[in-house]
């Protein structure tokens, strides 16, 4: 009998302003990874959304990630087929990396025989994406804090309410975190650093108790946004025509390019102003409107004969 397993993975948002590599959130939008046991060698296969930006080799993060957990759990397969059908567009700042990680982590896991537990799966996927936000929300869903303590992420899960809804603007050109984390200063004044802790933990607060209204402050942030503002045309722009529509707050999502608006109402008009702002600046761009995931990733394992 070969095993064949199936990851479900959503795409997340993260940062949120002020939180930088510490909050995510997951939403409703996902890529699927399929790995099957085969009698011999490697096939790898890709299709859907920006499949020409994604390695169909032995280079993939998925198929690596899914060696990653054979050889822990000292399982090898006779052959291996990675088929991924992504839904999530690729190096736009929604953590499609993250995605292709879990679910070769996800699927490797399930045809071992579940060895690994979920926490020790998230602590893989951070040793490969070397930062625990994306990850974090894609795996338990909802909004999750996160921080990495000697090697081990610890994480709280939270749930938003339930009407609040993000709209994705995503312009037609990537740039990749590599890129964007070089923009970033080095050192952070103490006045900087106090204004971006008490906003975070306003924004955590605020979620808690369903002060959405307060989001236009707690999301403010002076660690990274101003930074990978100028890798942005029409950044500023496109964050003030979405708030003059309607949204209650506006930032990065990840390390962009991607801008993330949050709304309890009025997402259509939120998401043509954003488009049409990119559109003034020079670039074409699609406005997605998404709901939390509150699940996070599933896989499913299936059994099947050999020939």
């Amino acid at each position: 009998m070969f095993g064949k397993a199936i990851a479900c993975v959503p795409a997340s948002t993260t940062n949120l302003g002020p939180g930088f590599d510490a909050l995510g959130l997951a939403l409703k939008l996902y890529s699927t990874i399929e790995l099957e046991e085969i009698d011999s060698g490697v096939e790898i296969v890709v299709h859907g959304v920006d499949q020409d930006k994604i390695p169909m080799s032995t280079d993939n993060i998925a198929f690596e990630s899914a060696n990653y957990i054979f050889q822990k759990a000292g399982y090898q397969p006779k052959g291996i087929k990675l088929t991924i059908a992504n839904g999530i567009p690729a190096i736009r700042g929604l953590g499609g990396s993250g995605t292709a990680i879990l679910g070769g982590l996800l699927c490797a896991n399930a045809i071992c025989g579940d060895p690994f537990s979920p926490d020790q799966i998230l602590d893989f996927a951070i040793e490969r994406e070397g930062h625990p936000d994306n990850v974090t929300a894609s795996l338990f869903g909802g909004l999750t804090v996160s921080v990495v303590d000697k090697k081990n992420v610890k994480m709280v899960k939270l749930s938003p309410p339930e009407d609040l809804r993000v709209v994705i603007a995503i312009p037609d050109y990537t740039l990749s975190t590599k890129k964007a984390r070089e923009i970033l200063p080095q050192n952070l004044d103490l006045e900087s650093a106090i204004y971006n802790v008490g906003r975070s933990s306003l924004l955590v607060a605020a979620v808690v108790a369903g002060k959405l209204d307060m989001l236009n402050v707690a999301m403010q942030d002076l660690l990274h946004q101003p930074y990978r503002a100028k890798l942005i045309p029409g950044f500023e722009d496109v964050c003030n025509s979405a708030v003059q529509a309607g949204a209650l707050s506006v930032a990065l999502s990840g390390a962009g390019p991607s801008v993330a608006a949050y709304c309890t109402g009025l997402e259509d008009q939120v998401a043509n102003a954003m488009v049409d702002s990119f559109t003034e600046n020079g670039l074409k761009a699609e406005a997605k409107i998404l709901e939390i995931d509150s699940a996070g990733a599933t896989v499913s394992l299936h059994m099947q004969n050999s020939y």
